[in-house]
């Protein structure tokens, strides 16, 4: 497994106390009991895994189309309940607060029955609540509907990132996982195409439907496809159903043994997130999602809101979010590649120092934006909305790669889970007072876009916080934490 960089030790990824076996090593000893992380590391990647990463993604970008949805048609929202866009915030943070309970808890659930039956679990409560949220009557009862639907939104996340990683060899984790991290961005992108013509059609009430009753599909997917890792199968003391899923993805059938991590006990794996080795690890993954959340939600949440109040049409400010979307996707890979070649560390700095520029810019062009937008204008704002959203998109995935190498198999989920309950605050934050922020402009964006460019340059103190960094490729290939 790569090696972390910690800045002062030889440690690996999770605090791991075994060395990864090569590829050489394992071909000399092919009898030999090995970890199923090894055994991957020797073997072409199959099928099964493939299909394993697109399932998650696939579960990630439903999860992004039904938790952005509100804010999509939030226009016809606040004007059929007859609120103000501050009174509405209320609706817009409250699957945030249900996400971040959702994660940290659909997190244990995972760690402790299995990544697949939580997975479909929270496929059916996000797919449930999406319904029932139609027939709200007003901002209370919609704001009780989306804290149901992002307990599912929240541990699906968590549960697909871990499931993902699991399957696949150290060399692919890092570019498989900043992908996947960014479907939620990317179903913002296929809500913000289809929502505004849906909307036309049916109603936002009956677009809440048509989307609820689509993501009801994924529960019969996830359980006809996905398995469990044998990772985790052995964590649980299940060596022949971890066997008998290994054969998916390893022709040699080599003798598996449990992952053990330098944070274990003697008696087994027992270390808990909150685990005193994990605090500089949390302390700083929870600044980074909680600034770039402050950022990425302030965007997603208010983008249509606060366009067509400058001019645009809903159809154009819903373009706007979808361009978002493709270039979440884009930066998320990067993000994967960057981090791979240059280490988290130095990537997240200079993700912060972009966004921070970016968020000044927009400011500027959107507060000088005339009454009727011509199509430069326009076009000069989606740029600057698709940038910013590739570099917010970037961080986080960032984050999700250290969470994915730092914290041990025991509580891989619940870790990421962790991180995303932290980050809730900034994105509670953003949704819950971005209209208030806007309102107090009377007019202008400059309060909102002020608090945005602060989020984005806090994003840099993570950078020296966290103390088990991704690090550069030439180290990893060295064994050097420098």
């Amino acid at each position: 497994m790569l090696p972390i960089d910690d800045g002062d030790s030889d440690q690996h990824v999770g605090g791991a106390e075994h060395e990864s076996w090569s590829g050489e090593d394992i071909a000399m000893a092919p009898s030999a009991a090995i970890t199923f992380s090894d055994a991957l590391a020797r073997a072409p990647l199959r099928t099964f895994q493939w299909v394993t990463l697109a399932v998650c993604m696939l579960v990630l970008v439903s999860d992004g189309i039904d938790m952005q949805l509100l804010g999509i048609v939030a226009p016809l929202v606040i004007k059929d309940f007859g609120v103000d866009r501050s009174t509405f915030g209320i609706a817009m943070s409250a699957a945030l607060v249900g996400f971040g309970l959702g994660a940290w808890g659909g997190g244990w659930l995972g760690d402790r029955i299995g990544r697949r039956y939580t997975l479909a679990l929270a496929a059916l409560i996000f797919a449930s609540a999406t319904i029932a949220a139609s027939w709200s009557g007003g901002v209370w009862a919609m704001a009780w509907w989306r804290v149901c639907g992002g307990l599912g939104f929240g541990a699906a996340y968590a549960n697909s990132l871990a499931m993902a990683s699991e399957w696949l060899p150290d060399r692919w984790r890092p570019v498989a996982v900043s992908t996947i991290a960014v479907g939620t961005p990317v179903g913002g992108s296929v809500v913000g195409w289809l929502g505004p013509d849906l909307a036309e059609a049916y109603g936002w009430r009956g677009t809440f439907i048509v989307f609820g009753v689509a993501t009801l599909v994924l529960v019969a997917i996830v359980l006809a496809i996905l398995r469990d890792s044998p990772s985790f199968l052995l964590s649980k003391g299940k060596p022949v159903q971890a066997a008998r899923v290994a054969r998916r993805v390893l022709s040699d059938a080599p003798e598996l043994i449990a992952e053990r991590h330098g944070t274990d006990s003697d008696s087994g794996p027992s270390i808990g997130v909150l685990h005193r080795t994990n605090l500089r690890l949390n302390v700083g993954v929870g600044i980074a999602f909680t600034a770039t959340a402050m950022a990425a939600y302030g965007i997603l949440n208010w983008t249509t809101t606060f366009l067509t109040a400058a001019g645009f049409t809903l159809e154009q400010a819903g373009n706007a979010v979808s361009v978002a979307g493709i270039t979440s996707l884009a930066g998320s890979v990067l993000a994967g590649l960057f981090t791979r070649r240059f280490g988290s560390k130095r990537v997240t700095a200079a993700l912060s120092a972009t966004l921070t520029v970016l968020m000044l810019a927009l400011a500027y062009v959107v507060e000088t934006l005339p009454a009727a937008p011509g199509p430069a204008e326009r076009t000069l704002t989606i740029v600057l909305i698709g940038a910013a959203a590739a570099v917010f998109s970037a961080s986080i995935a960032t984050m999700y790669v250290i969470m994915v190498f730092s914290y041990p198999q025991s509580c891989r989920s619940a870790g990421i889970g962790f991180g995303i309950f932290t980050s809730r605050v900034g994105a509670i934050a953003a949704s819950g007072f971005g209209g208030v922020l806007l309102d107090m402009g009377q007019g202008s964006v400059l309060p909102f876009f002020a608090v945005l460019a602060v989020s984005a340059a806090l994003i840099s103190m993570a950078a020296f916080v966290v103390d088990r960094h991704v690090p550069p490729a030439r180290s990893a290939r060295t064994g050097s934490t420098g």
